[in-house]
């Protein structure tokens, strides 16, 4: 399965090489260009029987995890961290560098911490990664300060249509878009996947300033806490109820027009979505929408649990009504709300 071959990938912000190298196969001989920008981006273009609308998709390809700022004189690496909450780091096994050096990460074992230590989350610096060498000078002939750290989390399908990944944010979106440009579309597409989102969106800016676009859809997936212990209000979405749609984030207002516009292709076509109920975060339409001369974007997402961890959950369903709704709005209803 696409999203499998995706999500096992290794891609960390600046080395999403092995994302991108399997993205161009997926694509090759089904798209008109593949091209890689000097920052990384990979942009794929297809070519359809009208040039308007020209439609932009885009999902980012690097994941959150870890890297090496240090190695210590008994071999164990210190690591800082891309964007995940130390709290579910201790006995993760990970891979280090691009060798992917088998590694876990270990911290003061219970039996030796005080009580006081016991009652509080151990901060990163209290933490180590064990490659299993025994002195600095072993483990210097492994790794390096600067490479990346990656969680080991096996794809797996579960319960009732649940699938449990490390990087489903975003290679969710990632595999929606190869689906999308694999099939034949009424305008030109360019797919675009993006490169460091998840430190600041600067894939996104550097090509934010090159993209001739009509209309941009960033597709992501986002934050779901649809669970017992936490009030309803805060839920922001919930896994099986379809794709979501943004109505703002930290860095985009998301207008009104172009999400009515896809609204309504929903509920003709009777494909399940949900509003994202909350401004918390933000995405690569931040960028888009304020490059070049401004381009309008629409955001869609797929719900995912745990996000932000090797153990991210979403449902099958909610990727499957993602790329139903796209297919639909390009097909129906694009044409009529995108300006020239």
């Amino acid at each position: 399965m696409l999203l499998e071959k995706l999500t096992a990938a290794c891609g960390l912000p600046g080395f999403e090489d092995e994302v991108r190298e399997l993205i161009k196969e997926e694509l090759d001989g089904h798209v008109d260009s593949l091209t890689v920008d000097r920052i990384g981006n990979l942009i794929a273009f297809k070519k359809g029987a009208k040039d308007h609308p020209h439609i932009a998709l885009s999902a980012h390809m690097d994941e959150v995890g870890l890297c090496v700022k240090g190695i210590d004189k008994d071999g164990t690496l210190k690591f800082a961290s891309w964007g995940v909450d130390s709290r579910v780091l201790p006995s993760m096994h990970v891979l280090v560098g691009n060798d992917k050096i088998s590694g876990v990460i270990g911290n003061k074992p219970i039996h030796l911490q005080k009580e006081a230590e016991q009652k509080t989350v151990y901060e990163l610096d209290a933490m180590y990664i064990d490659i299993g060498c025994d002195t600095k000078e072993e483990a210097e002939k492994l790794v390096s300060k600067g490479d990346f750290v990656a969680f080991v989390s096996k794809y797996t399908e579960f319960g009732n249509n649940h699938i449990k990944a490390k990087a489903l944010d975003d290679r969710v979106g990632c595999a929606a878009i190869i689906e999308l440009m694999k099939s034949e579309q009424p305008y030109s597409i360019t797919g675009v996947f993006c490169v460091q989102e998840e430190v600041g969106l600067r894939g996104s800016a550097v090509l934010s300033k090159s993209l001739n676009a009509d209309l941009v859809i960033n597709i992501e997936g986002t934050l779901c806490s649809d669970m017992e212990g936490i009030d309803e209000d805060k839920h922001v979405t919930k896994l099986g109820a379809g794709p979501c749609l943004s109505l703002l984030d930290t860095a985009s207002v998301y207008l009104k027009k172009y999400l009515n516009a896809i609204v309504k292709v929903a509920q003709d076509e009777k494909i399940p979505y949900q509003y994202r109920r909350s401004g918390m975060g933000g995405t690569d339409a931040g960028s888009y929408h304020i490059g070049g001369e401004g381009i309008p974007c629409i955001g869609i997402a797929v719900p995912c649990r745990y996000i932000h961890s090797p153990v991210s959950v979403m449902h099958k369903s909610d990727f499957e009504n993602l790329v139903k709704l796209l297919k639909a709005f390009i097909l129906n209803g694009a044409e009529r709300v995108v300006e020239k």
